[in-house]
C-alpha cells in the first residue's frame, strides 16, 4: 500500500518533541499518530445504493424455495454462474456474473424503525430516539471525510451524496464532514416520508434539470462569502462559540468543488458514450450509478445515493422506497417492475468497473436498513401483500473494493428468520469498510467535548472478505 506523507502540522508536532520526551513516551498518541498518517489507503473508494425503506431480502438474494408459500413469496429462485449462489429470477444479468459479487446473508442488528435503523446500520451506533431525523453518531461517509481532512484531492469532495439519509448526518462531527449534496433543497427526502420526488446524483442533458454546477452557482457563493465580511457581529460570536471555522471550511470546499472543471465534469452525463448510457439504463438508477462511477474517477471517496424509485402505479403502490408494508405496496407487483432495472444499473455498473480496472479500488453496495418479515401479510384493506420490518436478518450485496468476490457469507434458517451460519452485527460490515479505507475500526473519534468515542462499540472485520 502507498504511504502517504505526514501533514506539516504534524512534523511541527514531532519536532516540539525533545529526543529525552519520545524515549520516555511523554506523546502516548505518538505511535497513533504516525500510524493514522500512513495507513489511510489514497486509492479506496465507496458507492452506496441505498435501498432506503428496507428491501426483502426473501425476494432478492435470500429466497426460500422450500418454506410455505405464505413466507417464500412468489419469486423463484435462479441459478448463477457460480455453482450453489441463486438468486431472484428477476435479476438474470446479475445471475451471470456472480464471480464478480459476494453476498452477506447473515447481518443483523436490534432496530426496526427506518430513521433508528438506518443511524444503526450507518453509524454503528444504536441512537437514543428511535426516529430521529439527524444522526447523534457520525455516519460512515462523514467518519471518511473526517480521516480523509487534509489528505483529499483540492477541488474533489471527499463525501457526495444526493440527499441527507433519514436519521444519518455528521452529528458531532459537524457540518463540515456532512456530505456535499448537489441538490440538498428537499428535506422531505429525509424526513421518513413514503412519497417523494427523488432526487437526481446527475444533470440532464440540457442542464434545465437536476445537478447545475455553473459559473453563476460560484459567483453566488463567493457573493455569500463577501457578505460574511460585513456580518463582524455574526463572526465575533462564531468565533468565540468555535463554529465558525467548520462553516467556514465548508463553504470553501463547495466554492473549490463548484469551481473545480473536474468536479463538474463528473456530473455531466454527456461526456459518456451513448452506447455505455444504453447498457446502464436511461432511467434514475441507471443514470445514477454513472454518475457516481464518474465521481469515484475523479476522485470523491465516498458516493452514497439513495435507490428510490421514481413513480410506481397507484394501483401497485403508495410508496417510491423499499418500505414495503401491505399498506405501502403490493410487494410482488412492486418487486417485478422494480427488479428488473435495478438489474440493468447494477449489471452495467459492475460490468464497467470491472472494465475500467477500479474493482480493486472501488467498493460497491447495495442494501437498506433491514430486512423484511419472513411471513407475508395482508393488512390492506385491498387485501394486497407486503412485507414489514426486519433488522433479525437481511441480506447486503458486495462488488468488487479488491475483496474476495463470487462467494456467500453466512445463511439464515428455513424460513429466513435469523442467522444460523455465521451470524454477523452490521458493524462487521462497517469495521471491514474502515479497514479498507485504512481506519483502525478500533480507534476513536473526539466529540463536540474533545471526549474520546469509539468508532464502533463491537465489530470485526469480515475475514472471509479481506484478500
Amino acid at each position: 500500500m502507498q504511504h502517504l506523507p505526514m501533514h506539516r502540522r504534524d512534523w511541527f508536532k514531532l519536532g516540539g518533541l525533545s529526543l529525552g520526551a519520545l524515549v520516555a513516551g511523554v506523546s502516548p498518541n505518538l505511535a497513533q499518530l504516525i500510524a493514522n498518517e500512513s495507513r489511510i489507503d489514497p486509492d479506496f473508494s465507496v458507492i452506496l445504493f441505498w435501498a432506503n425503506g428496507g428491501p426483502s431480502h426473501l425476494e432478492t438474494f435470500d429466497l426460500k424455495l422450500d418454506a410455505p408459500e405464505n413466507i417464500r413469496g412468489l419469486f423463484r429462485p435462479t441459478r448463477t454462474n457460480v455453482p450453489g449462489i441463486d438468486i431472484c429470477e428477476h435479476l438474470p444479468r446479475l445471475s451471470r456474473m456472480a464471480d464478480k459479487f459476494t453476498l452477506l446473508r447473515s447481518l443483523h442488528h436490534e432496530r426496526g424503525e427506518h430513521s433508528g435503523g438506518s443511524h444503526r446500520f450507518l453509524s454503528g451506533h444504536a441512537s437514543i430516539a428511535a426516529n430521529l431525523q439527524n444522526g447523534e453518531y457520525p455516519e460512515l461517509g462523514c467518519v471518511v471525510a473526517k480521516h480523509l481532512d487534509g489528505r483529499q484531492r483540492t477541488g474533489v469532495p471527499a463525501f457526495v451524496a444526493d440527499t441527507q439519509f433519514y436519521g444519518a448526518g455528521p452529528a458531532f462531527l459537524g457540518r463540515g464532514y456532512a456530505p456535499f449534496m448537489v441538490s440538498p433543497n428537499n428535506p422531505i427526502s429525509a424526513s421518513g416520508n413514503n412519497t417523494y420526488d427523488p432526487i437526481p446524483i446527475y444533470g440532464s442533458d440540457d442542464l434545465s434539470q437536476g445537478v447545475q454546477l455553473s459559473a453563476d452557482s460560484t459567483l453566488r457563493l463567493q457573493q455569500r462569502a463577501n457578505l460574511l465580511h460585513d456580518l463582524d457581529s455574526f463572526r465575533s460570536a462564531a468565533m468565540r462559540s468555535g463554529t465558525l471555522d467548520t462553516w467556514d471550511r465548508h463553504h470553501r470546499q463547495a466554492v473549490e468543488i463548484l469551481a473545480s472543471s473536474r468536479t463538474r465534469d463528473a456530473f455531466d452525463l454527456r461526456n459518456e458514450p451513448r452506447h455505455l448510457r444504453e447498457r446502464y439504463g436511461d432511467h434514475l438508477w441507471g443514470n445514477s450509478l454513472l454518475t457516481c462511477r464518474r465521481l469515484v474517477e475523479a476522485g470523491v471517496r465516498f458516493v452514497q445515493c439513495q435507490a428510490t424509485y421514481p413513480r410506481l402505479p397507484a394501483e401497485i403502490a403508495r410508496t417510491t422506497n423499499w418500505d414495503d408494508h401491505s399498506v405501502n405496496a403490493h410487494i410482488f407487483d412492486a418487486y417485478r417492475i422494480k427488479l428488473p432495472v435495478l438489474d440493468q444499473a447494477m449489471s452495467a455498473l459492475i460490468d464497467d468497473l470491472y472494465a475500467r480496472g477500479l474493482n480493486q479500488r472501488v467498493l460497491f453496495i447495495f442494501c437498506g436498513e433491514f430486512g423484511r418479515t419472513p411471513t407475508v401479510r395482508n393488512q390492506d384493506p385491498t387485501g394486497r401483500p407486503g412485507r414489514d420490518h426486519w433488522p433479525r436478518a437481511m441480506s447486503v450485496f458486495l462488488s468488487g473494493g479488491g475483496l474476495r468476490m463470487g462467494q456467500v457469507i453466512g445463511s439464515t434458517n428455513a424460513r429466513g428468520e435469523h442467522p444460523v451460519n455465521r451470524p454477523l452485527d452490521s458493524n462487521s460490515l462497517l469495521a471491514t469498510i474502515y479497514h479498507r479505507f485504512g481506519i483502525n475500526p478500533h480507534g476513536t473519534l473526539p466529540d463536540a467535548t474533545g471526549r474520546p468515542i469509539p468508532l464502533l462499540p463491537r465489530g470485526d472485520v469480515i475475514r472471509e472478505l479481506v484478500v
